[in-house]
């Protein structure tokens, strides 16, 4: 009996790593995030703007993987593509926009690419499909030649801060 309880438990055992690696791989890492960043800029580089934020605005395209999306903006502080929130592409600018809690984090998007040229920044936003806020950590890149930036960004832990 004790050999079948033993068996037992040990798998659920590796069925819980076998289930916590799967959760895991389906979470963008931040090395990621810096690569997809640089492609995207790449991308605007090669195609062209227009053709960038078709890509990087569709939601099964190339900039969208795992949880995880490319976003472009320019410095004005108008979003020109988002794969999740197109209708922030409809604003003239998203700088008043805040997280719940007052972080006006496009404001801090445009400072960073502006003063350092790339970086990160931590705020609060929905997971794709999602409503409720969860901690983000973002990349921001300024497009070389250009007076835009793309960004994308990384969910740390489950818990709102």
């Amino acid at each position: 009996m004790k050999t079948i309880k033993l068996m037992i438990t040990a798998l659920l055992v590796g069925g819980l790593l076998v289930a916590s690696v799967a959760v895991a791989e389906e979470q963008a890492t931040k090395e990621e995030c810096v690569i997809k960043s640089h492609e995207a800029a790449a991308y605007i580089n090669s195609k062209g703007v227009e053709a960038a934020i078709e890509a990087i605005g569709d939601a099964n395209g190339p900039f969208v993987w795992k949880d995880s999306y490319v976003f472009l903006m320019n410095m004005d502080g108008k979003m020109l593509a988002h794969p999740f929130q197109p209708e922030l592409t409809q604003k003239d600018h998203v700088l008043l926009h805040t997280d719940p809690t007052g972080k006006a984090l496009f404001v801090h998007f445009v400072n960073l690419a502006r003063k350092m040229g790339e970086g990160w920044v931590e705020y609060m936003w929905p997971k794709p499909g999602k409503t409720s806020p969860s901690k983000k950590l973002s990349y921001i890149y300024k497009v070389p030649n250009h007076d835009l930036f793309v960004g994308a960004g990384v969910y740390v832990g489950g818990m709102i801060y």
